[in-house]
């Protein structure tokens, strides 16, 4: 039997327009009836969010933003009638304010559709789950409830006055420039990194290197969107590879990327160490490791994510002498790992992120506001 296209019992009509402290209006795009039930149970579970829509295809989709107010899609990507990746712009169409989730599954295809519908506007991808059993999996719960209310939040604060927050305590520049650009991201960070490489450019004269946590098969498709932008190259880091000026190394899904030598040569070194901060790759083994082997020429640039992993190695950069940008709590899907540093009074500025890469541009030239 097929699902009914939107749930009569909470449709969009009947649901309050959001306020502050509504919930956050949600639907669900799957052609399964029992992954769309599984993933509307969890997103239920969370009494700030309410799904007003289930619908098994994009054009029903389509149909529904139409209709009402949606601050947020879980949009599968192979579906009958209308794809995922047809109906992605016809949505943004819609309603240019929605955030779509695009749900991939774990292959090499469906992670390059992913991301490249990440860079056609949607605003993160959730690895979908091939099983009832896999959506039960507490990772899976944990990220799909954060990365709705991390977006529906973001839609929130785009229509809204942003509230006053308390001043952050800022570190002064350092005082010489750094040898080294690491990158730290988790939830919502490949639509971040599209947006931070894309703002570097091809000036940025030391090399670069990103712990992003996905999956294995994503990452590598990950650095070859990366690498496509035709900014800076970028590749996934190998071991034992030399680190060279003006290109970006990608930590490998399921392996810690650290960095080793010194400051006249640096290379890329991959472990199966366990993980950190529930992490593999963790942003810390990347951060210690490049402050040791830099005596903390590093600079650090803590992009939207959840959790605290690169607060202990962004505290060990700047023992040593480095520095930390932090990505904003207004532009962050998650101000997990941003925040933490932040609070911590380890940034020496916290910028929304279209503002980061300039700022990290000057500081590489040791130059002062």
């Amino acid at each position: 039997m097929i699902a009914p296209a939107v749930d009569l019992a909470r449709s969009p009509a009947a649901a309050p327009c959001s306020g502050a402290g509504a919930a956050i209006r949600v639907m669900v795009c799957d052609d399964s009836a029992v992954i769309r039930g599984a993933l509307a149970r969890i997103l239920e579970s969370d009494p700030g969010i309410m799904v007003v829509s289930r619908v098994q295809n994009g054009k029903l989709a389509v149909d529904a933003v139409r209709a009402a107010r949606i601050d947020v899609v879980v949009l599968d990507i192979e579906m009958p009638v209308m794809d995922g990746l047809t109906a992605l712009p016809l949505l943004l169409r819609a309603d240019p304010g929605v955030r779509i989730i695009m749900a991939s599954t774990l292959t090499t295809r469906g992670a390059d559709i992913a991301l490249r519908a990440l860079r056609m506007g949607a605003a993160d991808y959730l690895p979908k789950p091939s099983s009832v059993g896999t959506v039960a999996d507490d990772g899976f719960r944990r990220e799909l409830l954060e990365k709705v209310k991390g977006l529906g939040r973001l839609r929130r604060r785009a229509t809204m006055p942003a509230a006053p927050q308390p001043p952050l305590a800022l570190r002064a520049a350092p005082a010489q420039p750094a040898a080294l650009l690491a990158v730290g991201s988790s939830t919502g960070g490949p639509q971040a990194l599209f947006t931070l490489v894309q703002g570097l450019g091809r000036a940025v004269g030391v090399p670069v290197v990103m712990t992003q946590h996905m999956p294995a098969t994503f990452t590598p498709i990950l650095a070859d969107h990366l690498n496509r932008m035709g900014v800076m190259p970028c590749t996934e880091a190998r071991d034992g590879e030399t680190l060279v000026a003006g290109r970006i190394y990608l930590a490998p899904g399921d392996r810690h990327l650290l960095v080793e030598g010194g400051r006249g040569v640096l290379r890329a070194r991959l472990t199966s160490d366990p993980a950190e901060n529930f992490c593999r790759p963790s942003v810390d083994p990347m951060l210690r490791s490049a402050s040791a082997a830099c005596a903390g020429s590093v600079l650090v640039a803590m992009l939207t994510g959840m959790g605290r992993d690169g607060l202990a190695g962004t505290a060990k950069v700047i023992e040593a002498g480095g520095a930390a940008i932090g990505q904003d709590e207004a532009t962050s899907v998650v101000w997990g790992m941003p925040g933490a540093i932040a609070r911590a009074g380890l940034c020496h500025a916290v910028l929304p992120l279209p503002k980061i890469a300039p700022k990290l541009l000057e500081m590489l030239k040791g130059t002062r506001p």
